[in-house]
């Protein structure tokens, strides 16, 4: 058996037998696992509130061979989405980031960018608005995993969006110019493509200070979230959520 200490967020939490749950963790060193934490919800000592989704913890448990589930021993508060009040915006905002990372991470596949990109969309969630941190999130991380199509050129000529609004159609890859575009298809604004070349350039930092009502780059989180429910091949729940609230 083999025990470790490993920084992680907490994903999901699904009951079993009486006091038991099973743990989804994204982990910096493992990527995501998943652990049965024992009479998890009697024990206040071990876990207290520390299995609420997106907290980030230093977690405590061990793994054996050819097993699957790791046993979950101990969490430690690092910071907790509960340490400042949650409204329905912030809570909404905190379960898309968790169902995003749930559906599309493989287990055991470590990757120390998703990781940091977690950290710091949720410290902006707990400190400002959910706007810019959900955008910011939705864009990078269908970077990461590869499916961000080029927001420079149009994917069918290869002619630049020079101060040209951009298309995109729900099931179709790629962004398109004027003369490609389908019936159906969504418009990126200019502004939008630009603020795309910012949030890969520019760390969240640099964001933090601007404005960011719900309606800025609004079709660019529509953008982003429609190639991750494309690839997922299903809608997301939290995204509806989102998208009632008007983002």
């Amino acid at each position: 058996m083999t025990v470790h200490q490993a920084e992680a967020v907490v994903l999901r939490t699904w009951p079993i037998h009486e006091a038991d749950l099973i743990v989804s963790l994204l982990t910096r060193d493992q990527g995501k696992i998943k652990g049965v934490a024992k009479a998890a919800s009697k024990s206040r000592r071990r876990f207290g509130g520390a299995l609420e989704p997106m907290t980030h913890v230093l977690a405590n448990y061990a793994e054996k061979p050819r097993q699957e589930l790791v046993r979950l021993d101990s969490f430690e508060i690092v910071t907790s989405p509960l340490s400042d009040s949650v409204d329905y915006t912030r809570a909404a905002a905190l379960a898309f980031y968790s169902e995003v990372l749930e559906e599309i991470l493989p287990d055991r596949d470590p990757q120390d960018a998703v990781f940091r990109l977690v950290l710091a969309v949720l410290d902006h969630t707990r400190t400002g608005g959910i706007w810019m941190p959900v955008t910011y999130f939705a864009l990078w991380i269908t970077r990461l995993m590869g499916w961000m199509p080029d927001v420079l050129h149009c994917t069918v000529c290869g002619e630049a969006f020079v101060g040209r609004p951009a298309y995109w159609h729900a099931h179709a890859d790629g962004l398109v110019c004027v003369d490609h575009k389908r019936l159906a298809s969504s418009t990126l604004s200019v502004e939008s493509l630009a603020m795309a070349l910012r949030i890969f350039r520019q760390p969240i930092t640099v964001f933090a200070n601007e404005d960011w009502p719900r309606s800025r780059a609004a079709d660019l989180r529509r953008f982003a979230i429609q190639g991750l429910e494309r690839h997922l091949e299903r809608r997301l729940t939290t995204a509806v959520a989102l998208a009632k609230l008007g983002g």
